[in-house]
């Protein structure tokens, strides 16, 4: 008898995007700053319990077309070995983020919510501030 596995029934949602958390902002420059990464395509912002992370819709380049399975699975990163399918994106159901900006007009409304309507272009600083990277499934 097999035993039935749940990556036989998904397409590889796992497999598709990966997300890290990136600092709180703090200042109108901040918020400024993610309002750039939400101008790149497949990019989007969301905040989970109080968290702020970047997603990035990209699929692995391993995901098989035909099958969605791992192309190494024998030689796969840490970080596909640890991934328990409890909280996989194909059990878990709809995400509830406290805020999740999919363009950079979305961000542009809320900086202006946030610190007034007089928001203006200001000049960008010189030296941009370093994401913690820290990448988890």
């Amino acid at each position: 008898m097999s035993r039935k596995v749940l990556c036989d029934e998904c397409s590889g949602l796992c497999c598709r995007y990966f997300a890290f958390p990136i600092e709180t902002p703090e200042t109108e420059e901040d918020y400024d700053d993610i309002r750039w990464f939400l101008c790149h395509k497949d990019i989007t912002i969301f905040v989970e319990e109080g968290d702020w992370y970047i997603n990035v819709k990209n699929r692995c380049r391993h995901l098989t077309k035909n099958g969605h399975r791992c192309a190494i699975y024998q030689k796969r990163p840490n970080l596909c070995r640890t991934y328990s399918t409890k909280d996989c994106d194909y059990t878990s159901g709809e995400y509830d983020y406290e805020l999740h900006f999919v363009n950079d007009k979305q961000m542009e409304e809320y900086i202006q919510i946030k610190f007034g309507n007089n928001h203006t272009e200001k000049p960008r600083r010189k030296k941009r501030r370093k994401a913690k990277v820290k990448v988890g499934c």
